[in-house]
């Protein structure tokens, strides 16, 4: 039985499950999959790479006849990035980390839904103020990137609850089994974006050693920080730091941020040790829920369970 919120009859979709647009992972196969399985599929747009859209939003919009969307990095993107991805057709568009206001009129222009991402109470505010018709809440036990002095899920997500009302919120950060999603619901949530649990699918692209990387991680492994975005001379502004598994430069700075950030040489060092194969491409983004991804399920799947689980964990709670 699906899961009907406010966020379900607005979109279109059996249950409120969203696939995190985590940055080039969520492409078009994975967003298609989730949308398929019942849930919104996000293509994880990033920066709005032109290039890259092009092969994936096809792909998504071949790939399902049900409700899709995009999601940027809207510290990263100019409106022409916007309206490249309105082109094909999404239902949703979603905004993440900065200032969205830029980008508002043509989403609303396009008749869109409008989703914000949130990180504390004054980007809730903004984004109530903008218009938005669904929140995202993000507690900084989400893999990636989020607040440096950021708020946990589960005190967070009430308060921009009722902030927000009456505008649809999600939660997310940590949730990676159907329980996350029911205790989601229970705070006034209308659904959970999840991002982690999504890696760990059949359809992501992720190499194989990331994969297994997550399905074998715990989440007292993960760390939140910015050692890596310094090191790898991201342009990540400085108030949003990344949670990752483990990471040898981010053993050898932690705590010398400062210091990194005048080393010439970090960078160098850093570059040599991937092209040498000892270390990954990209750190290893990976929420504190981490213990709970076992296995490699298709994503259509997997949003059925979680639905199934989340039902079960209300229907438990009910009972007591």
């Amino acid at each position: 039985m699906p899961l009907s919120t406010e966020f379900t009859a607005l979109c279109g979709v059996r249950h409120p499950i969203v696939l995190a647009p985590m940055g080039g992972s969520a492409g078009g196969a994975l967003a298609a999959a989730v949308s398929r399985g019942g849930g919104l599929g996000m293509l994880g747009a990033a920066a709005g790479d032109r290039e890259w859209l092009d092969r994936e939003a096809p792909i998504v919009a071949s790939g399902t006849d049900q409700p899709w969307g995009v999601g940027f990095l809207t510290w990263a993107i100019d409106v022409g990035a916007v309206e490249h991805a309105l082109a094909y057709g999404p239902t949703a568009v979603m905004f993440s980390f900065g200032d969205p206001s830029p980008f508002v009129e043509p989403v609303r222009q396009a008749g869109k839904v409008l989703i914000i991402q949130v990180t504390d109470l004054e980007e809730a505010r903004q984004a109530v103020d903008l218009g938005a018709d669904v929140i995202v809440a993000q507690g900084t036990e989400a893999g990636g990137h989020g607040a440096r002095r950021g708020r946990s899920t589960l005190p967070f997500v009430p308060v921009v609850v009722d902030l927000a009302a009456p505008v649809p919120v999600l939660a997310a950060g940590g949730i990676a089994d159907g329980r996350g999603l029911a205790a989601a619901l229970a705070l006034g949530a209308a659904g959970a974006v999840i991002g982690t649990r999504f890696q760990a699918t059949t359809e992501a692209l992720v190499a194989p050693d990331i994969t297994r990387a997550i399905i074998e991680g715990r989440g007292q492994d993960t760390e939140r920080s910015s050692v890596l975005d310094i090191v790898r001379g991201s342009r990540w502004p400085s108030r949003y730091t990344a949670r990752t598994l483990g990471h040898p430069h981010l053993d050898r700075w932690r705590g010398r941020e400062a210091e990194l950030v005048g080393d010439a040489q970090a960078g160098p060092d850093y570059q040599e040790d991937v092209a040498r194969g000892a270390i990954p491409p990209l750190p290893i983004w990976a929420g504190e829920a981490i213990d709970l991804i076992t296995d490699l399920p298709s994503a259509a799947d997997l949003v059925t369970t979680l639905a199934a689980q989340a039902e079960d964990a209300l229907n438990r709670a009910g009972r007591r």
